[in-house]
Parts: C-alpha cells; structure tokens; sequence
C-alpha cells in the first residue's frame, strides 16, 4: 500500500505534494487514538488480542487505513473487562486451595521424612551417620523443611520409633486390676513388635551406643510410661487394693519385671497372650492389704 501511494506522488509532482500533505494531515487527529490505548493493551503484549500490535504502530496504521483510524480503538477496551476479571477469582482460588492442601502436604512431607529415614536404616546405614542432611535429600526435601518439625536429628528418631511401635494403652479405669493387665499388655505387645520388626530390633540395638538418643527416648517415652504405672499403683493404694506401706516404685517394678525381663532381656522367651493377666494376678495376690 505504501509503494502504490508512493506511485502517485511520482507521477503528479503538483498534486502529489498536496495528497503528500493531505495524506499526512490526517495524522495528528489520528494519533490521540493510538495513544489511548498503550496502557489498557500493554498486560496483553504477549498477542492474546490481535488488535493490540496494530494499535501499538499508531500512525503507520493510519497510513494503510486513513478512513478507520478509530475504529481499532473501542475493541481493544472491550477484551480488558474480561482480561482483568480473572484476576481476582484466581487469586482466590489459589489461597483457598493453598489453605485446602497445606495440611496434607505437611503429613505427607512428615511420612516421606519417615520413610526415607526407614529406608537408609534398612539399607544399613548406621544410626550414628544417618544426618539431617542424608534424611532431607533422600525425602527430596529441604533441611529447613525437618528442621521446622524437630530441633535435631534425636527428636526426630523418637518420633519415628513412636510412630511404628503399638500406642500406648488407654486405660479403661473401671479397676485398678484392669489398668494394670492394660499396661502390661502393652509392654507385651511392644515385645513382640520388637521380634517382628527387623527396623526396631536394630534401631533399639544401636540405640545402646547412641547416649543421647536413648536418654531422649527415655524423657519422651519411656518416662511418662513408668509414671503412668506408678499412678496407677498409688489409686491402688488410696483404695485399699495395695499394701499402702510398700515403697510404690518397687511395687510397679513387680508388675514391669516379668515382662521387661521376658521381652528384653530373654529375647527369646515365650510372650503368652495370657501373660500380662498372669502377671498381674500373681502380684496383686502379694501386695494386697493383710486381714
């Protein structure tokens, strides 16, 4: 289109400077229009509106079209109603789903911690030299991401061992008899998990070596268990049940004993499913109160 104006201009010298100026005089009435709409169409840039391109080449579309110089501007208004409504739901919705699925994200990057501290454990890493770092790459996440769940690699392992051993037991309450075949049912049953997991067996192996690990598990889990058994022995004695002149500590270790003894130290010992109510029977029948 240029070249053919450029023609014309050629061949009438006279009039080709007058249609010259006359084709540029429409120019500056034109130009405002191309001005207007930069800013709507500038988020647009990357094409998604045709009319935006032409729009941003202002006077030399005025050129190729003198007699629509307006017309491309009222369409490229029009796209930007839509083109910014997006925005504000989508945010929305981002949050609402970020909010929806952070918490499963977190138990999931809480399972595959533990799954990857599993797995370098049963691979025959030794305790000692399985480090936050070895955990966080295997898991594929940060260390910031463990670090924010556990002050150090002990705590950690604590939950870990929580986490596959049996739950500790909810007392029924209805008797002190009761309580006490519930405890020592626990103690049992966390035997012969023991037996059966090749994991705890060697993590309760090395843990011997490992001080503070054990006394960690000692302060989370073994601890509040023996006061848990203790407390029961005292009810016992405030209800008449026990001999209220033994020395608690004592009695609680005649119900622990048996089972610690069966379940520890004779690796191999039989774990009866009937032990635990044995056990207690035969204890209760020796500290009870003399008539």
């Amino acid at each position: 289109m240029a070249q053919e104006n450029g023609g014309a201009r050629s061949t009438s010298p006279g009039s080709g400077r007058r249609t010259g100026s006359a084709a540029r005089g429409p120019a500056p009435d034109t130009a405002p229009a191309p001005d207007t709409t930069p800013d709507t169409d500038a988020p647009r840039a990357e094409g998604t509106v045709e009319g935006a391109p032409s729009a941003a080449r202002g006077p030399r579309a005025a050129s190729t079209a003198p007699g629509t110089p307006a017309a491309p501007a009222t369409p490229p208004a029009a796209p930007a109603t839509p083109s910014a409504a997006p925005a504000t739901p989508s945010a929305a919705d981002d949050c609402a789903g970020s909010a929806r699925r952070g918490r499963p994200r977190s138990e999931a990057a809480e399972q595959a911690i533990f799954d990857a501290a599993i797995g370098l454990l049963e691979g025959g890493t030794p305790l000692t030299e399985l480090s936050i770092e070895k955990i966080a790459r295997t898991a594929g996440v940060g260390k910031a991401t463990i670090y924010r769940r556990w002050p150090g690699k002990e705590e950690l392992f604590v939950d870990l061992l929580r986490s596959v051993e049996a739950p500790d037991p909810v007392l029924p309450g209805v008797s002190v008899r009761d309580d006490l075949v519930a405890l020592m049912e626990s103690i049992r049953r966390r035997g012969l998990a023991k037996r059966n997991s090749a994991l705890l067996h060697n993590v309760f192996s090395q843990m011997q070596s490992y001080p503070k690990l054990w006394d960690a598990y000692h302060q989370t889990v073994i601890d509040p268990r023996r006061r848990l058994g203790l407390d029961v022995v005292r009810r016992g004695m405030e209800l008449g049940e026990i001999r209220d002149d033994l020395d608690v500590e004592l009695v609680n270790d005649l119900f622990t004993g048996p089972l610690l003894l069966r379940t520890v130290i004779r690796p191999g010992a039989t774990l009866e499913p009937d032990l635990a109510e044995r056990v207690v029977d035969a204890v209760l029948e020796g500290v009870r109160p003399r008539r």
